[in-house]
């Protein structure tokens, strides 16, 4: 199997660094799938999107990204994410919460949709 360097890196910390066989993102131009010896780019990832990983051991790694840009060499996967946290320390009540304040500003229901998905991402594993 194929795999690849993905280091998942967020401005107050790095999230995840290791081999991965698959890389998928959300991006201004729509999702998109990298796997090793994918041509090199360089995206912009949405408000309130996620990034998902499949590690060479097959584990899945779920996060919800705020922004940010990735880009990808033959054999490597940068993401660098304005913000980002791990499906598993979502609050899912609050970001639910948010979703259903008529006052949240469209950032912070972004910013809920994305942690909305990513912990619904990782139910159907």
């Amino acid at each position: 199997m194929a795999e690849m360097t993905v280091d998942l890196v967020a401005v107050e910390r790095k999230l995840w660094s290791g081999q991965a066989s698959f890389v998928s993102a959300q991006t201004t131009e729509g999702g998109i799938g990298i796997m090793a010896g994918h041509e090199p780019l360089l995206g912009q990832l949405v408000e309130g999107g996620t990034v998902s990983i499949v590690t060479t051991d097959g584990e899945r790694i779920v996060a919800a990204v705020h922004g940010g840009f990735f880009s990808v060499t033959a054999d490597t996967v940068r993401v660098l994410a304005e913000s980002a946290e791990f499906a598993d320390e979502v609050d899912i009540d609050a970001a639910r919460k948010v979703l259903s304040d008529a006052s949240a500003s469209d950032k912070e229901l972004r910013s809920a949709q994305g942690r909305v998905r990513a912990v619904e991402a990782t139910a159907t594993d």
